[in-house]
């Protein structure tokens, strides 16, 4: 997981056959960046709730399978497809904090970071205190490379929620590697452990590690 959470490039840089290799490496990155500790170690709230569920958007070949060789244009393409009765009813509806959330997460599932982080941001103007919205853009703005903007976010959410795990979690990762901050990073996490003493232990494991190992010369490199 350490390795591949490097700052991602803009997404329109990737080559066709990077796609999947990338798909595999957002999900290592769900450690990183987004859902590690929702089910259990964050505190949702209502407006949290509002955050749609990922979609899969992977293109299906007659068999059914997903096909291998999907390019982002393709993926792009098929979010669109999904996306035209969401906004629809946001066009009936501008300021439906849930539906720009939804878009977002159908974007952000199709790796378009951007158009994902815009609909965040939108829905964040209209729910600013959505600390998992806040923290799935946080992730998008990371992923197009924006480190300062995500660390930005993170610090937002925490001013709502300073317990959220997700949040300090994330924080931790993008000090980490985005920054080179070992200590920033460490400090994050330990404020994680303390302020979730409930943590499952498995998740409490993975915490420990990654402290141990960002506390070794160059950050355990």
């Amino acid at each position: 997981m350490a390795n591949e959470s490097q700052p991602g490039t803009a997404q329109n840089r990737w080559k066709p056959v990077q796609v999947y290799a990338m798909a595999g490496v957002c999900l290592l990155l769900g450690l990183l960046l987004g859902y590690l500790f929702r089910d259990s170690g964050s505190r949702a709230t209502a407006t949290q709730s509002a955050t749609a569920q990922p979609v899969s958007l992977a293109p299906a070949s007659a068999s059914g399978r997903a096909h291998p060789t999907a390019t982002l244009d393709q993926m792009q393409q098929m979010a669109d497809r999904q996306a035209a009765p969401l906004r629809a009813k946001l066009r009936r509806d501008p300021r439906n904090a849930a539906l720009l959330n939804q878009l977002g997460t159908l974007y952000r599932a199709a790796h378009q970071f951007k158009q994902a982080a815009d609909y965040y941001q939108k829905a964040l103007q209209i729910a600013p205190n959505n600390v998992a919205a806040r923290t799935d853009m946080a992730s998008c703005l990371y992923y197009e490379g924006d480190v300062d903007g995500a660390l930005n976010q993170l610090q937002q959410s925490l001013q709502y929620d300073p317990k959220d795990a997700n949040s300090l979690f994330n924080l931790g990762m993008i000090r980490w590697r985005g920054k080179n901050d070992a200590n920033g990073a460490v400090a994050a996490w330990e404020q994680l452990l303390q302020s979730n003493p409930t943590l499952a232990e498995a998740r409490q494991a993975e915490v420990k590690r990654l402290i141990s190992q960002a506390k070794q010369p160059a950050g355990g490199n």
